[in-house]
């Protein structure tokens, strides 16, 4: 058995060793180095670029404006998400070219590309190029976006306005508040938010001559859908030539997943040079280029009857989508919030309604959560302040309300079905794994110390999503088995879990088991890696490919063996003749004539993991410093492949939504539109010590969505730490009369809070 086994991952050999393949560290030292001239204004027209004095410095092959794509007829870098108004009105979207024409839209915006020998010799060159721009006034937050007489950050979207998007029944939602005993509300500001991976995007190129082929290597998180947009909407070429390739990737969460502007000048210029080229971003090019996330304005008003029962929900919103639309960017606060928005409840209506705006900032796509730490923030604090405005204990107030595993597959009133979950169940678990009995006794103890202690919880799911265009193969040969798969890993383990898929089903050791991605020439198609829902897409596909290898093997076996393929059966890596000794294995077989099985997914993405947080802190009152002390999670990830992996995602994941809840904001001058927080200076970020020990525990209720029984796990705990870390700190700080603070949640803010409290 190889499923369900705590395997170590085998990729961590090579990591550790220093043999990783990192797309920086592959490049070939002859490539011509890539600098991307960025906009220091917001908002600034581009009256002219004189290029004479850069382009006669030593080692300049190029200098790129637009130009020169313009001339080429560079196309959009498109969405493929969408939402719609109440009327039926599609999105606006305005033109997103990988150099805009005419006029920059926010500070890291490409005014220039200039390719040169030595990357020092293309900043010098930058140095020497005369851009003149022409500044204009910005607009940085959604209410200066949508006021009237905002500067428009495009012509084509009249009042900054990409979409007014609702989702729900609004009457039904009326007449329940209409019967409300009592409506708890809260307004929250969920802050901007960069992934500082530990690799930056980076790419390099090679230019084949014979085949006139471009081939770029870059850190993405999925080649064949950046490929199909590159080669269709911005480079009009041929499929066959261009190959994109990624090895291994040091972290993605969401910001390597959308088609890129520098990847594609990258294709594009590659072409014209025909000389390779290298490119990669340093840490405050990063923050100015890679996707942002989370910047929301939320408000929110939760009805209950007497008996504490909720009847219905309102959320009012504002979405910041920043200078463009990125390519999963307006389904990511909408849908995303949508999704979870019912948490683990039974809340019979539902109505909300998103303000969606273009500003002069960074475009915003998924980061890890991908619309619904906030959204789960939201309606868990709201929870808490309904049980203290109703005389109910938060725990009380929640299994009021819980579903029930009898209420699944559950309709939720935002219009999507959760699969399979347990409520009651993982919530009583985390509890008694939490030891909340004991809690008493440790506020005591902190108390004692003149200390503050507080307990929070966070009952929290993820709605899975991809695109799955998976066709996996597995290639039998004489050695070992090779298995394709169309998504691909950022750290997630996906050579040890895919293994073990592999190996459970054709009963071969999992270290004869090669997994491949990441390479448009051999792996055609594929979704990448998203949502969480790479072991649901590749997972099943390949254990569906291993069982046309058996299907395949039994054919060939059978002439190998001269007897009917019925007469065959296969086990442990054998096929043998019923009722005798006749058998030959499976590398055997492939010896005298290698086979291959391959399979389509045929499966539904969605799946709706669960689980509970519960998080207790200790408080400094005479500095605010907020201790993590105990934090505990409960999840349901339906079948588990590896405990041990997802231990490590669970563990990730937390620290990704502690650093959301505590201390991570990207923060904008909002007269100007520069970015306060470019380096990790200004960028705060959790480390070791700023996590406790965490204890992790799993249920299992298997989806019905997929033959396999799986669920997602990568964004789960993100989605709820945010807000058990709040509920914590605010259960803390409620005597002193403090009802809510927003994210993040620095000592400074409890230290005032505090002072006005006592």
């Amino acid at each position: 058995m190889s499923i369900g086994q705590p395997l170590e991952r085998r990729e961590d050999q090579r990591f550790l060793t220093g043999r990783g393949r990192y797309t920086e560290n592959t490049a070939p030292r002859e490539a011509l180095a890539v600098l991307f001239v960025r906009s220091p204004h917001a908002h600034a027209r581009i009256v002219g670029i004189d290029k004479a004095e850069a382009l006669a410095l030593p080692g300049i092959a190029a200098i790129y404006t637009a130009e020169d794509t313009a001339a080429d007829r560079l196309g959009h870098l498109p969405c493929i998400s969408e939402i719609k108004d109440a009327a039926g009105n599609r999105h606006r979207e305005p033109p997103h070219l990988p150099m805009p024409v005419g006029k920059v839209r926010h500070v890291g915006d490409i005014a220039a590309m200039i390719v040169a020998e030595t990357l020092d010799q293309a900043r010098d060159a930058a140095e020497m190029l005369a851009i003149d721009y022409d500044p204009l006034p910005a607009v940085v937050t959604v209410a200066q976006a949508l006021a009237p007489g905002a500067p428009l950050v495009h012509d084509e979207a009249p009042g900054n306005l990409m979409c007014l998007w609702p989702r729900g029944d609004e009457a039904a939602t009326a007449a329940a508040f209409a019967q409300a005993a009592h409506v708890s509300t809260l307004s929250i500001r969920s802050p901007r938010q960069v992934v500082h991976y530990m690799e930056t995007r980076a790419a390099w190129s090679a230019w084949d001559a014979a085949e006139d082929l471009v081939t770029v290597t870059f850190a993405s998180q999925g080649v064949q859908i950046p490929h199909r947009l590159m080669c269709e909407k911005v480079l009009d070429l041929p499929k066959d030539k261009l190959r994109l390739v990624t090895q291994d990737v040091g972290g993605g969460f969401g910001p390597k997943y959308p088609i890129s502007p520098e990847s594609s000048l990258i294709a594009w210029a590659t072409r014209k040079l025909r000389r390779g080229l290298r490119w990669s971003a340093d840490r405050a090019e990063h923050a100015l280029s890679d996707s942002h996330s989370r910047d929301l304005v939320a408000s929110a008003e939760l009805a209950l009857d007497a008996d504490g029962r909720f009847l219905g929900l309102r959320v009012k919103a504002e979405a910041n989508f920043g200078a463009y639309l990125s390519m999963f960017a307006p389904s990511i606060p909408t849908t995303g919030l949508a999704k979870v928005m019912s948490g683990l409840y039974r809340i019979p209506a539902m109505h909300i309604l998103f303000d969606c705006a273009f500003t002069n900032t960074v475009p915003v796509d998924a980061i890890r959560g991908a619309g619904k730490p906030e959204a789960l923030f939201l309606l868990e604090r709201l929870i808490d302040i309904a049980a203290r405005e109703t005389g109910r204990t938060a725990a009380d107030l929640r299994r009021i309300n819980f579903l029930h595993g009898s209420d699944m597959p559950y309709k939720a009133a935002s219009g999507y079905t959760y699969d399979a979950a347990d409520a009651p169940r993982l919530f009583e678990t985390a509890l008694r794994a939490a030891d909340e009995a004991g809690f008493a006794a440790r506020r005591a103890a902190s108390e004692a110390r003149g200390k503050l202690r507080g307990l929070g919880v966070a009952c929290h799911l993820h709605g899975t999503g991809g695109i799955a265009d998976e066709h996996a193969v597995i290639q039998v040969t004489p050695d070992r088995l090779i298995a394709y798969a169309g998504t691909q890993s950022q750290g997630q383990g996906h050579e040890t879990v895919f293994a073990q898929v592999v190996a459970e089903g054709l009963g071969v050791p999992v270290e004869r088991i090669e997994v491949r991605q990441g390479d448009t020439r051999t792996i055609p198609h594929g979704g990448g890696t998203g949502g969480s829902s790479s072991t649901i897409i590749s997972g099943t596909t390949l254990k569906r490919a291993a069982d046309v290898v058996i299907q395949r093997g039994r054919e060939t076996a059978a002439e190998r063996l001269e007897t009917a393929p019925a007469d065959i059966a296969y086990r442990d890596g054998q096929f043998e003749v019923v009722g005798t000794d006749r058998r030959i294995g499976l590398f055997e077989l492939a010896a005298w004539k290698p086979f291959e099985g391959d399979a389509t997914f045929a499966d539904k993405i969605e799946t709706f993991p669960t689980a509970v947080m519960v998080c207790e802190v200790e408080i400094d009152r005479d500095t605010g410093a907020v201790t993590l002390d105990r934090l505990t999670e409960v999840a349901d990830c339906g079948v588990v492949i590896n405990p041990r992996l997802l231990a490590g995602q669970l563990h990730g994941g937390i620290a990704h939504g502690v650093g959301n809840a505590l201390m991570e904001e990207a923060k904008y001058d909002e007269e100007t539109g520069q970015l306060l927080t470019a380096t990790l200076m200004d960028y705060a970020l959790p480390r070791a010590d700023d996590l406790p020990s965490m204890a992790i525990e799993t249920i299992v209720t298997p989806s019905p969505n997929n033959f396999m029984g799986l669920k997602g796990v990568g964004e789960l705990p993100t989605n709820g730490a945010p807000a058990a870390v709040a509920n914590a700190v605010l259960d803390a700080l409620a005597p002193f009369g403090v009802r809510h603070l927003d994210m993040p949640i620095t000592a400074e803010k409890v230290w005032q809070a505090l002072a006005k409290g006592r």
